[in-house]
């Protein structure tokens, strides 16, 4: 009995060490797959291994790798989060940024978050970090970016990716693994897709594309082409390619065959020559994405070629006059991070768009803008607010800033990863919003009821309200355009104000002061009736004949209106005391309010107050030498109704 033991644990050791042993093999030969970045057979081979019980570190973290670098964040982040909880230990922090990225592009932004402080707590990397602290409130600020925009898709796309547009001639170019035109298409093992070839469309004035047609047998070839760049002439291009010329192809030490940027003339329509790879080209290192300068005087591309921060950086070369080209230069570290910078583009304005995944975003890659300086470097960084940017890969974005039409690239619509990548039109809505509020010029009270009307530089009414109780306004209106904003109201003469709308989208306030159609204040009793102020003799507080005249006014007005209740205010000059003339301007308060209880106005219906020389209506205070006759104007008695 003791023997049939031995012998039965003897093949389960055999059985269990063959199994191992092909686990080991399965694992060499995936491991083979994704160093050739053949990431779908690595992908099956790891899946199966791990269907067969057998996990590491390792496995978790190349297959989650299959899944980032093919743009599947859903399925990126299942293998992260396995590696991150079941070996922590053995997580290096840039699985904890892709696990944090990937969580993102599935909406999960509080577990990506709490991936990101932990990739914050454990690297060294400093741009990527940076960036995440200067942005925590980075979602609400992507949401509210000022400029606004419609995405549509875009007519021409296959069940292929479909990507990187560029302008041509009025026309669109762009990538494609259609295979449309290629006899028998080759597949990579990328993604196990078709080689990527050029193809264009017609363009019309709404933006809407058909009549797709292979660019140009000259350009195209079995392997990638994509992401194009043109002069404005349309006379050369530059467009990025494997490693292929002359029929022959170029491999790196570790047998891959990386991506170059290639220049060609047009010979005539669809005919292109003198096809020639850039010298800045290495055979060790890919460049990618050409965009030229306004001037054209310079060439940007994405590289990871030596000096690069990240995976990919932002690069540049100096076209000269001669042809020949500067040596490349990093765009550096106030736009470059530790991650991936790709696909740049520099629109009409000097803005500089590019795509990346290594600044706080909404997931995958987004597109971020800056404004180059005169020695054309980037200044401040910002992003693109929804919906040109989505949770999942954007990139490729390219506009024509006078038609305010654009295109983007975008996984948005599906799953697959890059494999639902397609064109997106981008019309850019630029719009400003004008608010202000109405208020009485003189006493800066709001005026509720009011109406505003907004009218264009033709002088039609675009639009107009009547403000409620907080009496403000709000009005949509276009960029770059004149319009005129007036507000009315009854016994108030209209306010009107011309504006000029900025050429971006913005909000700006425009308040509006109405002028009280009634000079008078609404309590001035004196300024109501046209009184002129009654005026005492010098060191006099009785009645003059001349005031006399202006009180019988006042008389009048009282015994016509029984409700009207008014307060007296009296006056002195500045010479004398302070104390004197306190005592002496209420004995003039008095003695006016005395001279209307005579006439059998009741005392009820009137109070008074004397003020001495502290309201002055003139510069004739102590020590002021002043005529009589400007000594004379404080010398007064106002009359003020009350409430």
């Amino acid at each position: 009995m003791k023997k049939v033991t031995k012998i039965i644990l003897v093949l389960v050791i055999f059985f269990s060490a063959a199994g191992l042993l092909a686990q080991k093999a399965q694992i060499k030969k995936a491991d083979r797959a994704y160093d050739q970045y053949s990431y779908i057979d690595a992908q099956e081979i790891y899946l199966k291994v791990v269907e067969d019980g057998y996990t590491s570190a390792e496995i978790y973290k190349k297959l989650g790798n299959t899944y980032y670098f093919n743009s599947d964040y859903k399925n990126a982040a299942k293998w992260y989060e396995k590696l991150v909880n079941e070996f922590p230990d053995e997580t290096e922090p840039e699985y904890f940024f892709r696990a944090s990225q990937s969580f993102k592009s599935t909406d999960n932004y509080n577990k990506a978050d709490l991936l990101m402080d932990k990739f914050v707590e454990t690297s060294g990397s400093q741009q990527i970090i940076q960036d995440y602290k200067n942005n925590k409130d980075y979602l609400n600020s992507i949401m509210n970016m000022e400029d606004k925009y419609v995405i549509e898709n875009a007519e021409i796309n296959s069940e292929y990716s479909d990507f990187g547009p560029s302008f041509f001639n009025g026309k669109l170019v762009f990538s494609s693994a259609s295979g449309q035109g290629v006899v028998n298409p080759k597949t990579h093992d990328w993604n196990n897709q078709p080689f990527l070839n050029l193809y264009v469309a017609n363009l019309d004035e709404e933006g809407k594309l058909s009549g797709t047609s292979f660019f140009s047998n000259d350009i195209n070839t079995k392997y990638h082409e994509s992401s194009a760049v043109f002069t404005k002439d349309g006379k050369t291009i530059y467009f990025t390619r494997n490693n292929y010329i002359d029929g022959k192809k170029k491999k790196d030490k570790e047998n891959l065959i990386r991506l170059k940027i290639y220049k060609a003339t047009m010979l005539a329509e669809n005919t292109w020559t003198n096809i020639e790879e850039l010298p800045f080209n290495n055979d060790s290192y890919s460049l990618a994405h050409p965009a030229l300068s306004v001037d054209e005087k310079r060439l940007y591309f994405s590289s990871d070629m030596p000096g690069t921060t990240g995976q990919s950086d932002l690069w540049y070369v100096d076209i000269l006059e001669n042809g020949n080209y500067g040596e490349p230069v990093n765009l550096g570290v106030s736009i470059n991070t530790e991650a991936r910078e790709s696909f740049p583009f520099i629109s009409d304005e000097n803005i500089l768009y590019f795509s990346t995944d290594g600044r706080a975003g909404l997931g995958g890659f987004d597109v971020f803008y800056t404004e180059l300086n005169n020695q054309g470097l980037p200044t401040e960084i910002k992003p693109l607010g929804t919906p040109v940017n989505s949770n999942q890969d954007d990139f490729g974005f390219i506009i024509d800033s006078e038609k305010n039409l654009g295109f983007i690239s975008s996984n948005r619509s599906g799953d697959a990863g890059s494999i639902n990548d397609d064109i997106y039109r981008v019309l850019r809505i630029c719009e400003v919003t004008i608010t202000g509020l109405v208020t009485d010029e003189d006493t800066g009270e709001l005026l509720p009821g009011s109406l505003v009307t907004l009218i264009d530089e033709n002088n039609e009414v675009v639009s107009s309200m009547t403000v409620g109780s907080d009496a403000s306004y709000k009005f949509l209106a276009n960029c770059d355009k004149q319009y005129t904003i007036i507000g009315t109201k009854e016994n108030y003469n209209p306010a009107e104000k011309i504006i000029n709308t900025p050429e971006n989208s913005s909000n700006i306030d425009v308040p509006l002061m109405l002028k009280s159609k009634d000079p008078c204040p609404p309590n001035d009793l004196g300024c109501r009736l046209t009184l002129q102020p009654i005026y005492f003799d010098f060191d006099r507080y009785n009645i003059r004949p001349d005031a006399a005249i202006e009180l019988a006014k006042i008389l009048a007005a009282m015994r016509e209106y029984p409700q009207l209740i008014i307060h007296i205010e009296s006056h002195t000059d500045s010479r004398g005391s302070d104390t004197y003339n306190e005592l002496l301007s209420e004995r003039r308060a008095q003695s006016t309010l005395e001279w209307l209880v005579s006439k059998g106005i009741s005392r009820d219906r009137l109070s008074a107050k004397g003020y001495g020389e502290s309201r002055l209506i003139n510069e004739c205070s102590n020590g002021v030498s002043c005529s009589e006759e400007k000594h004379q104007l404080n010398r007064r008695s106002m009359f003020i109704i009350q409430n």
